[in-house]
């Protein structure tokens, strides 16, 4: 595990705020050089603490304003793997948490409307072994990433 001090941590929280703001920006703000800044986060990437960057889209604006969480339960004998691949094929699943007990999965979805929601969970119905669903609709969210 890379060693990580409290200015890598101050780095990583001023990038998850915004993962365009520049070296000099960052290097302002935690007291470095840019030298310096840039060979932290370079460290941080080739260690594998930061992964990537990303880009935040309003769902809503592109007509996908309906956020839900969907538990799936599978037959005992399903493999991790077989309940991943099953909702992978499903264009509006955004992620997949397998986890341990009951249920199964946690799979988040996108879609348009209610209608489109309920075509989503009648096709992840119907894809592998699924044996029960439980759909939680997103009222409002808030994330630390």
């Amino acid at each position: 595990m890379p060693e990580i001090d409290d200015i890598d941590h101050h780095l990583l929280r001023l990038l998850r705020e915004d993962g365009r703001r520049t070296f000099s920006e960052m290097s302002a703000v935690v007291g470095l050089s840019v030298a310096a800044v840039k060979r932290r986060v370079d460290r941080l990437r080739e260690t594998g603490v930061i992964t990537g960057f990303t880009v935040q889209v309003d769902h809503g604006k592109l007509g996908w304003g309906i956020e839900a969480f969907v538990e799936l339960r599978f037959a005992g004998t399903t493999r991790v793997g077989e309940i991943v691949r099953s909702a992978y094929k499903v264009p509006e699943v955004q992620a997949v948490f397998t986890i341990a007990g009951d249920p199964d999965a946690l799979v988040q979805v996108r879609v348009r409307d209610i209608a489109h929601l309920q075509q989503v969970i009648d096709g992840l119905r119907s894809a592998g072994q699924v044996t029960g669903t439980k759909t939680l609709m997103v009222m409002g969210s808030w994330s630390r990433s």
